[in-house]
């Protein structure tokens, strides 16, 4: 199975483009500031969605409604999401694993919340994730919102990474500092940083963490902007 391009969409949204079909991530597009397409250019075959907060679950709905895509996410936001009328849902859950056309999907702990504001109510969805998405050449690894965690170790053990898509923005996620470490944990090929800069609470500069990561580990660092492909 061929991956044969990744884009950055902005916030924490990717498009990987792959010979099984395009797999779009966490499709914050719109009310995303920096969000670099619309949702009429996008035709995924699959949609993967980390957890239920607004700028991650985004336009799933949508877009799925539209484009018929198979949506994946943790087994109650997946319910709450086929409530909202998609009808192509496949619930996982974390330490669980699947093999798509696309390759072999695993579903990674991520520190953080998960949950839908709807009325002036919150609607807990589930534990949030991370996704490992591994063909035969290669395997990225997409964290989701999360804080740095020692289990990183095992995940780079069990799943030898080619490009790592990791938060620095802090206050919500780890920060610079936080990601470095986990850089030396996880032990990618690549990493990408996501999750910064879209709103001032998560402002961060990706060039530190660039300097940061490439002189204190054997991974380099690639910054994308919204639109630039890797």
């Amino acid at each position: 199975m061929a991956y044969e391009r990744l884009t950055y969409l902005g916030h924490s949204a990717f498009l990987i483009a792959t010979s099984a079909g395009d797999i779009l991530i966490d499709p914050f597009l719109s009310g995303n500031p920096r969000s670099s397409i619309s949702l009429e250019e996008l035709h995924p075959a699959f949609i993967l969605v980390t957890h239920g907060h607004v700028d991650h679950l985004g336009d799933t709905v949508a877009i799925a409604q539209r484009s018929g895509a198979m949506v994946v996410a943790p087994s109650e936001l997946a319910t709450y999401i086929a409530g909202k009328g998609v009808s192509n849902v496949y619930p996982m859950h974390i330490g669980g694993n699947h093999t798509f056309p696309f390759g072999e999907l695993f579903l990674t702990q991520a520190l953080h919340g998960s949950s839908v504001r709807e009325d002036g109510h919150i609607i807990y969805t589930g534990n949030p994730c991370g996704f490992i998405i591994k063909s035969t050449e290669r395997t990225i690894y997409h964290a989701g919102d999360t804080g740095v965690f020692l289990d990183m170790q095992l995940i780079s053990r069990l799943h030898p990474l080619d490009v790592a898509l990791l938060p620095i923005g802090g206050n919500f996620t780890m920060g610079i500092d936080d990601a470095v470490e986990a850089v030396k944990m996880l032990a990618p090929q690549t990493v990408i940083p996501m999750h910064y800069g879209t709103f001032p609470t998560i402002a961060a500069d990706p060039q530190v963490f660039k300097q940061k990561v490439e002189s204190s580990t054997s991974a380099r660092c690639i910054v994308l902007e919204p639109g630039q492909s890797f």
